[in-house]
Formats: structure tokens, C-alpha cells, sequence
């Protein structure tokens, strides 16, 4: 029985052990998907004992999508461009990083028939899923960028702006994408910004527990279309289980 699992620190809302059991049974894939907490203390050996253990790969979310790079002992080029890891597979004693965020959700802009050439977005966070998202909008021909960050001044070779900037600018846009964790589950009364600071055209969340989050309510109550991250969930699982059973 091949063994996976998803390694987090706090997972308890993760939806993930659900739809990966739904792809192995739809394709008679006999194996197991595990819940993996890791505390940020003890993450590093944590996963090199996982790596030299039974288990032929894992998914990794909040918040080690970015510090298991240096874990690895091979990275695809994707992902090395990216700067962030989503999926792993252990192979021969040898852990190997890919990023299928990236395929995730650009399924998900295809199956809501979005299209961003020569578009305005707007990325809510600069941690791992934004940049799979940024790389998507890239390879894509987004025309205008804006990167609200709490941190970070130059991400991907684009300035970032403050949250405090952001809420006194009105910056509008065709696309809104929240890529930061807030309004995740059990923190369902959050927003990562307020109602008076959409201008866009469509809001997609990338968190989908609970499946309408406050932002998505506001766009909602203004008239724009809302998306959360359920469908892109579910697409990334469908490539990360490819590339552990080498479909």
C-alpha cells in the first residue's frame, strides 16, 4: 500500500486527506493519505526521518512550502523558478520538489473561463501559493501586477505594497486574488482586507474551508463574482498524485 500524507503544522481544517481518498479509489490506486503535523521546531528532522521512512511522497502547506527547499535533494524547474514546493516524492532515498499550485490553478482559471492577458490583478500575500499564482499570471500575459505584502519589498521582480497603502489607494483590477490564509477555518470572521477596498471585477480566495469566507461575502454583497479555492484543491491533488504514481 503506498503511503502519503500532508505536512503542516495546524491542519485540522485540511479537506486534502478526503479528495486525495477519492482519486486513488477512482483510479484503483491501493494506498493511504495521512495528516502529518509538524511543529517548526523539530520540522527539518522531522522530515528527513519521512524521507528515509515508508512513504512515497507527501503534499506540504502553511508554513513549509518555502523551508523544505532546502530539504530536498532535487527540485523541478517549475518549482525552483517559483521558490515554493507543494509536492514531494520520495524516491530511492531521495526527495524531489515540485509545485502543482501552479497547475492547480490554472485549471482553475480554465474551468471558471478566465482569462488574464493584458488584465489588472491584485495578489492578496507573497508566501508559497502566491507565488505559484504569480507565475501563472506571468506565463499568462497578465499586464499589471500589484503585490499586497506585509514584508516583503520585491517579489518576483515586482514591488510589493503595504496593506496600509493598499487600503488608503484605490487600486482597482480585473482579478483579486487573496492568497494569504486569513478567513480560513476556525478564523471565519477575517478578511485580509476591508469591503470598502474591492475594486475588481472578480474575487478569487484560495482558502475553501468554510467554501464562502468573509471576503468572498463581500464580493458578494458588491455584485462580483466570487471563487474560492476548492476547485484548484482538488486539481493540484489530481498532478500530485500523477507524479507520485508516475501517470
Amino acid at each position: 500500500m503506498m503511503k502519503l500524507g500532508l505536512v503542516g503544522e495546524k491542519l485540522a481544517h485540511s479537506l486534502s486527506p478526503q479528495i486525495h481518498d477519492e482519486i486513488m479509489k477512482q483510479r484503483g490506486i491501493n494506498g493511504i493519505y495521512e495528516i502529518l503535523e509538524f511543529s517548526k521546531d523539530t520540522f527539518a528532522q522531522d522530515f528527513i526521518a519521512l524521507k528515509n521512512s515508508d512513504y512515497r511522497g507527501v503534499n506540504v502547506t502553511i508554513p513549509y512550502k518555502e523551508s523544505v527547499i532546502p530539504l530536498l535533494d532535487g527540485i523541478s524547474q517549475q518549482a525552483k523558478y517559483i521558490g515554493a514546493v507543494n509536492t514531494v516524492l520520495f524516491d530511492n532515498g531521495k526527495a524531489t520538489g515540485f509545485n502543482t499550485d501552479y497547475d492547480g490553478f490554472l485549471s482553475l482559471l480554465g474551468h471558471n473561463n478566465i482569462t488574464v492577458k493584458g488584465k489588472a490583478a491584485v495578489i492578496l500575500g507573497s508566501g508559497g501559493v502566491a507565488k505559484a499564482v504569480v507565475k501563472g499570471l506571468l506565463d499568462l500575459g497578465i499586464y499589471d501586477l500589484t503585490i499586497v505584502s506585509r514584508g516583503k519589498q520585491n517579489f518576483h521582480g515586482n514591488y510589493t505594497v503595504s496593506y496600509e497603502f493598499f487600503k488608503e489607494a484605490v487600486v482597482k483590477s480585473d482579478l483579486l486574488i487573496n492568497c494569504t490564509p486569513v478567513g480560513m477555518y476556525p478564523n471565519v470572521d477575517a478578511s485580509p482586507i476591508p469591503k470598502e477596498s474591492i475594486h475588481t471585477e472578480i474575487v478569487i480566495d484560495m482558502v475553501y474551508n468554510p467554501p464562502k469566507t468573509l471576503l468572498l461575502q463581500y464580493a458578494e454583497e458588491l455584485g462580483i463574482k466570487g471563487i474560492n479555492g476548492s476547485y484548484m484543491l482538488k486539481e493540484q491533488a489530481v498532478k500530485a498524485q500523477e507524479i507520485w504514481n508516475q501517470i
